[in-house]
């Protein structure tokens, strides 16, 4: 077996990546006498899309060379015709029953996500499943809005569509659980804004959720399903005359960039590492086609923060002095704060503060300022190639021994071991801003 020194130096790559030995990562991509040819029926118009398009073709990089059909689009993908593409696999988004009967039908193993995502594949089903771990999301939003201080919980979802129900169920769980109040409301056309006369349904879907949204105790925080729906929440608030985020704080879930940052104000959303699941879901169907896996696996994607913008970037307080305190804890979260430096801020006694801060959060002067400052780190370890001892001093650690100490302690794991675990995504987002950037060891 013949092996070029380019193709053997991606080899040593990735085994070093994957941390297998090497002759496993021969054996693994010299199996096929062909190149396999994979279909990619997923849409390049959302970032969900892009995202695990982007993880399978890190791993057919890595992993292969694959052939790899993907069409430019948005829900609307079909397979290609068979005269010009001999099959191999399938990664997909099933978006309708027609769908999952036409990809069953080529019985070539694939890998796809469903509007369902109610029941698991079973072993030996010859099929893996793409979904979303959706209580870890809602649980990720309202704890979100819980820790701006609100106190009364909405979710908005769409009608007939498991994953936002499920999505619903957990957040409306949490808000319980935390004894606070909480509503829902359904978009009762799941699908609209894939029709062709989704206008006219938003025209009728708008006034609806304007009066739910209306009919809700002040102030409110109300977590979407997805951006899109949140998206649509941010329109009704507009067309209700309500003030955001004063009055309604919004999050939604997908983290869509451009999505977010179109609306107005800016949405705040769950961001999912939805790349790592695209290379997941890869690795999991090159083992299907390979005859290693029987099939009937679940790739799940999961949350990794709540990308903060100015729909929710609110202290939602009824005690005037608690607010003062945590917007300056929150506007000063690079600097190395003291519990003095609050109370001197808030104009009360430190024994006042305290006693109103546990009233009021359930939480201390200090457990508050540690709370934001560790926010801050992660998020600096996830976007940006600042190395530890850098992150320390911008997130207002004052050395960066108490910086490793107290984030092992909060998050159970190092600062290098959370950007190590979090690298596909943070290496993503670094692409955006830092095309040439180089992520610093810590």
């Amino acid at each position: 077996m013949f092996i070029s020194n380019r193709q053997m130096r991606r080899y040593h790559r990735a085994a070093q990546q994957e941390a297998v030995p090497l002759r496993a990562i021969i054996r693994t991509n010299h199996r096929f006498t062909h190149t396999p040819q994979v279909a990619l029926l997923i849409e390049t118009s959302t970032e969900y899309g892009r995202g695990l398009l982007r993880g399978i073709l890190r791993y057919s990089r890595l992993h292969g060379p694959w052939s790899l059909h993907v069409a430019p689009g948005h829900l609307d993908q079909v397979l290609p015709k068979a005269k010009s593409w001999s099959g191999t696999g399938i990664i997909a988004r099933m978006r309708s029953p027609e769908m999952e009967k036409r990809i069953r039908a080529t019985r070539l193993p694939f890998v796809a996500s469903s509007l369902a995502e109610s029941h698991s594949p079973l072993a030996g089903s010859k099929y893996g499943e793409i979904r979303t771990d959706s209580e870890a999301i809602a649980s990720m939003g309202a704890t979100h809005l819980l820790e701006a201080g609100f106190r009364r919980f909405a979710f908005c979802g769409f009608a007939n569509c498991h994953w936002s129900t499920v999505r619903e169920k957990a957040f409306i769980q949490f808000a319980n659980q935390a004894g606070c109040e909480s509503s829902a409301h359904r978009i009762t056309l799941a699908n609209w804004m894939q029709r062709p006369d989704w206008i006219s349904n938003w025209e009728h879907e708008e006034p609806i959720m304007s009066k739910w949204l209306k009919s809700l105790p002040k102030p409110v925080g109300v977590m979407a399903c997805n951006d899109v729906c949140g998206r649509q929440v941010l329109q009704a608030c507009a067309a209700a005359g309500l003030r955001v985020p004063d009055e309604v704080a919004v999050t939604g879930v997908d983290n869509d960039e451009m999505m977010c940052e179109l609306s107005n104000p800016p949405l705040s959303s769950v961001a999912l590492d939805v790349e790592r699941g695209g290379y997941e879901a890869a690795r999991l169907l090159d083992r299907m086609m390979s005859g290693r896996s029987g099939g009937g696996e679940v790739v799940w994607i999961k949350p990794t923060h709540v990308a903060i913008r100015r729909s929710s970037d609110v202290i939602a307080q009824e005690d005037s002095v608690v607010a003062k305190a945590l917007r300056f804890i929150r506007d000063h979260g690079t600097r190395n704060l003291s519990v003095s430096h609050v109370t001197e801020e808030a104009g009360v006694s430190r024994r006042t503060l305290e006693r109103r801060f546990i009233r009021a959060i359930d939480r201390t002067v200090l457990s508050e300022i540690t709370r934001c400052h560790l926010g801050r780190a992660k998020q600096l370890l996830l976007e940006t190639d600042l190395s530890c001892h850098q992150v320390a001093a911008e997130a207002g650690f004052g050395s960066m021994k108490t910086f490793s100490r107290t984030f092992s302690r909060q998050e159970g794991m190092t600062p290098q071991n959370f950007r190590r675990r979090s690298k596909i995504m943070a290496l993503h987002l670094l692409a955006k801003s830092l095309p040439a950037a180089k992520v610093l060891p810590c």
